[in-house]
């Protein structure tokens, strides 16, 4: 099976299982139920879903009942991009190619359906069929991953904050280790989890996942200054004019690049204790590098 091939069917795989747990729109309110599925069915390459399942396949040839936990990944980076583009916020018309959430359904509405995707992801952890202690750890680390410190909100927060601020190593390092890095790191970490890695499997999968999350957020922010709108799928340029702290903004974008190169091959040495059972992950460490959108 080629790569296109594996992430088109973990896409399906992945869809499939969000269609199950999230409630149908006929089911009251209706309202709420629409504007988190017209978000969630939107598109999205399903990376960190992905992520999830391939490290899981890494660790155990059977990890049955994965896509579960992968599809709270999806919830929760759902969520936060519904909230990441409210005129409080980041203030943006387009994502994944269609209307922003609140375009379409009022901010009120997006606000609260970034809310219940947030709290629908660790409701599926509390029921999907796992081994309790298992499930306690993956709680975690999502929360953690998701939360305030070294996690998606307190990066959110550097970045809201840094911007038109003077554009630092230190600052940038701050804000994308947390904003971007940490729910990818933890992406590789729960499908280790979920198939009982050990320690030294934990440790090269949390590696492999800070080099991932650091050449995806460098790459993002050089297709923010090369592609246009329409390949990326949300407004091109947004970071120069909002003046944010980016990768270019830093290094230029020939260092970015070079940067990026690094990080995936320092991802593929991280996943040495492996051997051949993380070719995926290899591969998407690969596409995530090379990607044009």
């Amino acid at each position: 099976m080629t790569l296109a091939e594996y992430v088109s069917h973990q896409q399906f795989r992945i869809d499939d299982t969000l269609r199950r747990w999230v409630p149908p729109e006929s089911t009251p309110p209706e309202s709420i139920h629409k504007a988190m599925r017209y978000s969630l069915f939107a598109g999205g390459k399903r990376i960190r879903p992905i992520l999830c399942v391939a490290a899981a396949e890494a660790v155990s040839d059977s990890p049955v009942g994965i896509e579960s936990a992968a599809c709270t990944l999806e919830l929760i980076h759902t969520y936060s991009l519904i909230h990441d583009d409210l005129p409080a916020l980041d203030n943006d018309d387009l994502r994944r190619g269609m209307p922003t959430c609140h375009k379409v359904f009022g901010e009120a509405m997006a606000i609260l359906a970034g809310d219940a995707l947030l709290t629908l992801a660790f409701q599926v952890l509390a029921q999907m069929q796992c081994e309790p202690g298992r499930k306690a750890l993956l709680m975690k680390e999502l929360a953690v991953a998701a939360g305030t410190v070294g996690g998606m909100i307190g990066g959110q927060v550097n970045d809201l904050e840094g911007e038109r601020k003077h554009p630092s190593a230190a600052l940038l390092d701050a804000i994308h280790r947390a904003k971007t890095g940490a729910l990818l790191r933890a992406s590789v970490k729960m499908g280790g989890i979920y198939a009982g890695a050990d320690n030294n499997q934990l440790n090269a999968l949390a590696s492999y996942g800070e080099h991932v999350g650091l050449a995806f957020q460098i790459v993002d922010d050089v297709l923010d200054v090369e592609q246009p709108s329409e390949a990326l799928g949300k407004t091109a340029g947004k970071d120069a004019q909002q003046k944010k702290i980016t990768f270019p903004a830093v290094y230029g974008l020939e260092r970015s690049r070079e940067m990026a190169e690094e990080e995936r091959m320092a991802a593929h040495l991280a996943l040495q204790p492996f051997d051949e059972r993380a070719e995926r992950l290899r591969e998407l460490a690969d596409f995530i590098v090379h990607r044009k959108a």
